[in-house]
């Protein structure tokens, strides 16, 4: 600590030909989070897992991100991650951490990019702050430990940052290109997501940048219209070809990449409006949050399982879990309810917010004295950059309607980045005895630590009442020891300083281990004692890991004599995806299983989460393979949930009628029929009712078929299947 006050171009000079060997533990800690027994995840994100199962079978699947090996239906993002993904799988062979592993290196990239990003201008001990502060984000290695995309996203993004700053370093052109048009390349990972940085990109130019204001609109210009370019190529490729030469794109109403870009993938998430075309339950945000929290009834075939049913809802009610400070709405998946103090509500707060007040101090001492019209620092127009990505970026997540908890990856960047350099300018500050400011640094701490001790509150049961103790208690000793000594100068006020790091990190360290500790979930990334739910929020009451969660889900043809409707969320009635997720499931009364706490810790067997059915019911698939006789899909079910781990197990093609949730007007009567005629498809696993546009199709296919009788396919004589979607009946057709 002591060393922070050392010039950078010392730091800079005395560290240039030599490995930092602070930096080393950093990384480590970044690996062993990222990567520590990713290969127990053996089906990782079934949605998206089952897609490069498919990749790997033709350039036309590799191409197009097709969901199904028969080209059926596209996944519902463009392709880049998957395309890295598929490669990884080729290189390594296919299985769960073959495609963690792009976005777990990720993630590692990204702390190493952050620390090169700060160290250079902010010094060496703000770059090793802010890698340390990025590594033990609980969001950040929740979700590199997945094969969901945003880890990667970041990481492309900061790799545009790296060529933005040294587009103003060098002031040359061709940086500026390069940068853009890596955000275009993010564009066609996570569409319109990866332009929540650009209010960073041209503040920073416009304010960092030595030339003209003409040469700054005619460059901005140009790099802007690069990046729409590069943005928009693969769906203009994919929009003007003909529909009956490429699949279906997943999760859009109109088989169009751009709609799906700029409706479910774009302004939908701002506004909560996730109902399709051909649903008339279309639902503000705050009535879906309210649905979403409620308790809900499971329909059952019989008068035993509709009194459990009832009696489980009102259980349910009754254990309604009540946020701190009062409150019982989390939200859409836990997502809080919009307003200004939405991050620091439960579900989100944990996730990312552990060191904001810090970093709200740290901003205010970064920034004092600076006058608007300038001139600025090298440091003042950095800082101002993160700024420029932490603020919008977190009035987003305060007011959108609709998203996921491991999307605050996105936030994790400027906070570490402003953690860094603030505690470097802070320490200096208080050093210094300079005025108001010295009270900066042991303000921040104080208040962070209240900040976490409020974080911890809702897991006492969990995590026990020392560690909550502990922070609280260390945080305002160290905070007022800091204040009191403040007209000192020795070494024991710089070991306080070393110290009050420690504890304020501490926390969201052992919130950073819990997916390795508790198990992940690969589908609904989130870190916390109840990661492997993926829910966020304490950890609920339920026994029998079999009875709840996603890995609990029973796969098609499987008993459901144990079934329950303990611990389900009710989505939005009428939604497409719903509120639904890439891999999530749900049943066709669009109810999804939250699980249990008590399946969380892994077993020394591999882990088949993905939020799926991880089994696949052998019975089931010797029968479909037994009585194949030439027809290309193996079998067709109303949606993804369904398909995805036969795909994954056998590599063949299953028909996801609807696409991901069953909602997309992919298939007509007609079409349907031309396609049993031609051999294409002949059996059909279904469960409850269909969604959005599939109902047609589904009443045709039950009015025209033959049910199989379930002794022939299901794993026990149990009468009712309960599926991943419901209850499920098997059915086949032949028309000549």
């Amino acid at each position: 600590m002591k060393h922070m006050n050392s010039e950078v171009k010392e730091e800079r000079t005395s560290n240039k030909k030599r490995i930092d060997l602070f930096l080393v533990p950093i990384v480590l800690i970044a690996a062993f989070l990222n990567l520590f027994k990713i290969w127990t995840d053996e089906y990782a994100n079934a949605y998206y897992t089952a897609a490069v199962k498919s990749m790997l079978q033709s350039f036309h699947n590799f191409f197009y991100a097709s969901f199904d090996p028969g080209g059926y239906v596209t996944i519902d993002k463009p392709p880049v991650v998957f395309w890295i993904q598929t490669i990884s799988a080729k290189i390594f062979g296919f299985h769960g951490w073959s495609v963690i592993l792009p976005q777990a290196l990720a993630g590692i990239g990204s702390v190493l990019l952050l620390y090169v990003l700060l160290k250079r201008t902010f010094g060496v001990w703000a770059g090793r702050f802010a890698a340390l502060a990025m590594a033990l984000t609980p969001i950040v290695p929740a979700v590199s430990r997945t094969n969901n995309i945003d880890s990667m996203l970041v990481f492309t993004l900061l790799v545009a940052t790296w060529m933005l700053f040294r587009a103003v370093r060098t002031a040359k052109f061709g940086w500026v290109l390069a940068a853009f048009a890596m955000i275009g390349v993010a564009f066609n990972m996570k569409m319109l997501q990866a332009y929540m940085v650009l209010p960073a990109f041209y503040v920073f130019y416009v304010v960092a940048t030595k030339i003209t204001w003409k040469k700054k609109i005619a460059f901005l210009t140009t790099a802007t219209a690069l990046m729409l370019a590069v943005s928009v190529s693969w769906a203009v490729v994919v929009d003007s070809t003909s529909a009956d030469k490429r699949p279906y794109m997943g999760s859009s109403q109109t088989n169009s990449v751009l709609e799906l870009a700029f409706g479910y993938n774009g302004i939908n998430r701002l506004t909560g409006n996730t109902s399709v075309t051909g649903s008339s339950h279309k639902q503000p945000a705050q009535a879906q949050q309210q649905t979403a929290s409620s308790e809900t009834k499971q329909t059952s075939n019989s008068n035993a399982e509709s009194s459990q049913s009832s009696n489980q809802s009102k259980s349910s009610s009754s254990k309604k879990m009540q946020a701190p400070g009062g409150g019982n709405q989390n939200g859409m998946f836990n997502t809080g309810n919009p307003g200004p103090f939405r991050l620091f509500q439960k579900g989100l707060s944990d996730q990312i917010s552990w060191l904001l007040p810090f970093v709200i101090f740290s901003i205010v001492g970064l920034f004092a004295g600076v006058k608007f019209k300038g001139p600025y620092t090298t440091k003042q127009k950095e800082s101002l950059f993160w700024l420029a990505w932490l603020l919008p970026v977190a009035v987003f997540f305060s007011i959108a309607g609709f998203f996921h908890q491991y999307y605050l990856i996105m936030l994790a960047p400027p906070i570490a980045a402003f953690a860094g350099a603030g505690a470097v300018a802070l320490w200096s500050m208080y050093k210094q005895r300079n005025g108001w400011k010295s009270w900066l640094l042991p303000g921040g701490i104080l208040t962070t630590a209240a900040l976490q001790v409020y974080i911890m509150s809702p897991y006492v049961s969990s995590i026990g009442v020392a560690p909550i103790a502990g922070v609280g208690a260390l945080g305002v000793i160290l905070a007022l020891v800091l204040a009191v000594r403040k007209e000192r100068k020795n070494s024991v006020t710089n070991y306080l300083g070393v110290a009050a790091m420690v504890v304020l990190l501490a926390m969201p360290a052992y919130w950073a281990m819990t997916p390795i500790i508790y198990g992940g979930n690969s589908m609904l990334p989130a870190a916390g004692p109840d990661s492997s739910s993926g829910m966020g929020g304490p950890p609920s009451t339920a026994t029998n890991s079999k009875q709840s969660g996603f890995n609990g889900m029973q796969p098609p043809g499987s008993s459901s004599s144990n079934s329950s409707s303990n611990n389900q969320m009710q989505p939005p009635t009428g939604s497409s995806n719903g509120g639904q997720m890439p891999g999530g499931s749900s049943n066709n009364n669009g109810q999804m299983q939250m699980p249990s706490s008590s399946s969380s810790k892994l077993s020394s067997s591999k882990r088949k989460s993905g939020g799926m059915n991880a089994e696949v019911n052998k019975k089931l698939l010797n029968y479909l393979t037994k009585n194949n006789t030439g027809e290309k899909y193996l079998f067709a079910t109303t949606d993804s949930t369904s398909a995805a781990p036969y795909i994954i197990k056998t590599g063949k093609p299953v028909m996801a009628m609807g696409g991901f949730s069953g909602s997309d007007p992919i298939l007509t009567v007609s079409k349907l029929k031309a396609m049993i005629k031609k051999g294409e498809v002949k059996y059909f696993y279904l469960s409850g009712m269909g969604k959005g546009g599939q109902s047609d199709v589904i009443t045709w296919i039950k009015e025209n078929s033959k049910e199989i009788p379930s002794s022939k396919w299901q794993s026990t004589s149990s009468s009712a299947q309960q599926g991943p979607s419901g209850n499920g009946t098997l059915y086949e057709i032949t028309l000549k």
